[in-house]
């Protein structure tokens, strides 16, 4: 199991809304044009996230952040979904 201190949660939930945000603007024709503008700030958002948790150029620490947050309770081996 992964420990994750607030900070990594908040980095790694920052980079999912980057992802998420940049995937919605660029799948809508009306909105890639503007993608620049549009992610500036979720990007500067995560950038910072990743800066304050210390995971900056540490991406294999941060990907197994998020599929730990992205992971389903009952999913996580020898964890009691009802605890």
């Amino acid at each position: 199991m992964t420990t994750i201190s607030a900070t990594e949660r908040a980095a790694a939930q920052a980079y999912l809304r980057l992802l998420e945000s940049t995937q919605a603007v660029l799948t809508d024709p009306g909105l890639a044009p503007y993608a620049g503008m549009m992610l500036t700030s979720p990007m500067a958002e995560a950038d910072e996230a990743l800066r304050a948790a210390g995971l900056a150029g540490n991406e294999d620490r941060l990907l197994r952040l998020v599929s730990a947050l992205r992971t389903p309770p009952a999913a996580v081996p020898g964890r009691d979904p009802a605890a």
